[in-house]
């Protein structure tokens, strides 16, 4: 990605978090200015300051409990917490002076989807379940290989993760069984199988499966499978350092500080368009 030197106001959602932790260290070493930051009171970290947090010099910051405060002096909003709580930043945000938000929050129920759709009226929004280059291209590609083959090749994807995640399976997994699913011209609610379980689980052609894995400290591991009866074709990708996510949303979070009001993903930020 281009080292894009911008003069740029973000604020971070979460920042006493491994993720949170992350994305203000990233915005600090691209140049950009972290004018503020979130936190809950649990976390119990307002009286230390935000560059701190981030493994960095202090910068005279320090989160607040209130999403309108810390968004203040903010242009770029960035959430990585939970659907609840960036729903309701979306509407704390308004009247402040952020004009994008980066969103990499995942497991929105459809009244969240809602919200966010409206929301994206006022603010340039992109939201991605996982803001890796790597992984997009893993997207794109996973569309195209499943627009060009038919439906007796299976599909299967495998996504393992640290024993902490919560929510299974991931955003990105999902990503990638709606990729497959938009090539085979299906909706992934439809085509996307249940968990293999029980003595009698047998698969229906054009099927999409889906298996998780959680253990240990596993950053994140996706893979795409296509089979036939006479070849196996495997797309994967291994994120090898946290810092590739918070990279990503900071890069995305400049773009989007450019474009109108509008509901945007990575593939509009890295200008892959819709393979298929």
């Amino acid at each position: 990605m281009t080292d894009t030197k911008t003069a740029l106001n973000v604020a971070v959602a979460g920042v006493a978090g491994r993720m949170g932790r992350q994305l203000a260290a990233m915005v600090l070493s691209r140049g950009l200015t972290l004018s503020g930051a979130s936190e809950t009171p649990a976390a119990g970290v307002f009286d230390e300051d935000v560059g701190v947090l981030a493994g960095q010099r202090p910068i005279g910051v320090w989160p607040s409990l209130h999403v309108s405060e810390a968004a203040a002096g903010a242009d770029v909003w960035i959430d990585f917490t939970r659907p609840e709580a960036t729903i309701a930043a979306l509407d704390a945000l308004t009247g402040s002076p952020v004009r994008a938000v980066v969103i990499g929050t995942t497991g929105f129920g459809p009244a969240q989807e809602a919200a966010l759709e409206a929301a994206a009226a006022r603010f340039a929004i992109v939201r991605s379940g996982n803001f890796s280059l790597g992984v997009n291209l893993l997207q794109a590609l996973t569309r195209l290989a499943a627009s060009r083959l038919g439906t007796d090749w299976d599909i299967e994807i495998l996504e393992s993760h640290h024993r902490l995640k919560v929510d299974a399976p991931s955003g990105t997994a999902l990503m990638l069984a709606e990729a497959a699913a938009e090539g085979r011209g299906g909706a992934v609610t439809d085509l996307l199988a249940p968990p293999y379980l029980g003595p009698d689980a047998p698969r229906k052609d054009g099927q999409i499966g889906m298996a998780v894995r959680r253990a240990g400290g596993i950053y994140g591991e996706h893979d795409v499978m296509f089979g036939s009866a006479r070849e196996v074709l495997r797309l994967s990708h291994m994120a090898l350092d946290r810092a590739v996510f918070a990279e990503g949303a900071v890069h995305a979070a400049i773009w989007a500080a450019r474009q109108p009001p509008g509901l945007y993903g990575m593939d509009d930020v890295l200008g892959l368009g819709h393979t298929g």
